[in-house]
């Protein structure tokens, strides 16, 4: 009887699991889908608004900016607070609403205002998102699930959907159209979330060696700040966000503009290659952390991190679109490592109670420095020496995250059982 118990609870679990991953993996998927349409839209909005590269580069950091900042607070909150789906649901009811308001500012101030709103409401996202996905992950799966979440839902609609969708709303119906649109999806997620989703997981996750250490820490009295910032793997994680995001951001914001100025590439032809960045992005977005359960965190993320320096480096020497396609897909590797210095390698290190906090300071810290300043500096400096030096930039942040993620200490279970290290981890 307690076998058959034990089965259907363990069903129920699994259900609940797969149910989950597919709604926040929706969730965040809309957020980027949201966050990348400014980037395909920029060539658009330049009869409008003659926007330089510098003025990108400040609406992209402000939404960077304003993400950080919600991120650190709304993360802080909900380990206070012990809720998460409230602030969920209300983050992605707002960033829909702000994304779609883009389109009727008719100045660079009012734009600027609706992206900074747009950003505070999506900080709270992934915070929210991930803790409650690690809380109902098996062991085996937590990579990969964490990365199908983070990775590949915003590779999928922010890299393979957005390019195409956004740029045909805008040679169809104008680029104010592309951004009204955006409010449909994420109210329709807002009540998946609302409907679906439950504060926590219908079944503990732990299995018997580590169930009372689990119970220890649920019990335990909430983590102060400083003490999870004592933690060596905390600390190198934050100093990868910000080299990371300004690859990140700064691609992402510039490639188009670089492909239709510098190169002379048609819309249709800067979508279609951005299109591959999205396959890439769908694929090592599940793939690296997957791979990372088996060979372990830290030389994950120093491989496919040194493949990401190529990206860049592509789109300014490679002059056919078909290559420079290929070589995307094979070099655009950095969305899956985002996942586990953001989330997995975090939520392996800290106490549960300090899950939230730990995960949204490293995503404010990354977003502050890299996403907010990181593409000022890009900015300024496309300005001053042409749209090249933007993606000289974007690999050198990359080229120093393989450098800091040699003094990480790996945290992968299965890597830790074999080499006689195991221990009981958050």
């Amino acid at each position: 009887m307690t076998q058959i118990l034990t089965r259907t609870a363990r069903g129920a679990a699994d259900r609940y699991e797969n149910r989950l991953l597919l709604i926040l993996f929706l969730a965040f998927g809309f957020v980027f889908f949201d966050r990348q349409a400014l980037a395909f839209l920029a060539p658009y909005m330049d009869d409008d608004f003659g926007l330089s590269n510098s003025q990108l580069g400040i609406l992209s950091g402000v939404l960077a900016l304003t993400w950080a900042l919600a991120g650190m607070f709304a993360g802080s909150l909900s380990d206070r607070l012990g809720r998460r789906k409230p602030i969920l649901v209300g983050a992605v009811l707002l960033f829909s609403v702000f994304s779609s308001a883009s389109g009727l500012m008719t100045g660079f101030v009012g734009l600027l205002a609706a992206r900074a709103l747009m950003g505070t409401a999506e900080g709270a996202v992934l915070p929210m998102s991930q803790s409650m996905m690690v809380e109902a992950s098996r062991e085996s799966r937590r990579g990969l699930n964490m990365g199908l979440l983070q990775g590949s839902s915003a590779g999928l609609l922010g890299g393979i959907v957005a390019p195409v969708v956004v740029v045909w709303m805008a040679d169809t119906f104008g680029w104010r159209t592309a951004f009204f649109v955006t409010i449909v999806p994420g109210l329709l997620v807002a009540a998946l979330i609302a409907k679906f989703v439950l504060e926590k997981p219908p079944v503990d996750r732990e299995d018997a060696e580590t169930a009372a250490a689990a119970r220890a820490a649920k019990a335990a009295p909430k983590v102060p700040v400083k003490e999870v910032l004592k933690l060596r793997n905390v600390v190198i994680c934050m100093l990868i966000a910000p080299c990371y995001l300004t690859w990140f951001v700064t691609l992402i914001t510039f490639t188009p503009k670089y492909l239709t100025d510098e190169k002379d590439w048609s819309s249709g032809t800067m979508s279609a290659v951005m299109t591959c960045l999205g396959v890439a992005w769908v694929v090592w977005g599940f793939a690296t952390p997957g791979i990372s359960d088996r060979i372990g965190r830290r030389p994950a993320l120093i491989g496919f991190t040194a493949l990401a320096v190529g990206c860049p480096i592509a789109v300014v020497y490679v002059g056919s679109p078909w290559l420079l396609g290929g070589l995307m897909i094979l070099t655009y590797t950095g969305l899956g490592c985002f996942t586990l210095f953001m989330a997995t390698i975090p939520a392996e290190t800290v106490p549960r109670a300090a899950l939230a906090t730990a995960l949204g300071v490293i995503m404010g810290v990354g977003e502050l420095a890299g996403g907010f300043l990181g593409p000022l500096v890009a900015g300024w400096a496309s300005d001053t020496w042409g749209l090249q030096a933007a993606m000289f930039i974007a690999a050198g942040g990359a080229a120093l995250v393989v450098a800091l993620s040699f003094g990480l200490r790996e945290t992968a279970p299965a890597v830790l059982r074999r080499s006689g290290k195991a221990e009981v981890t958050a």
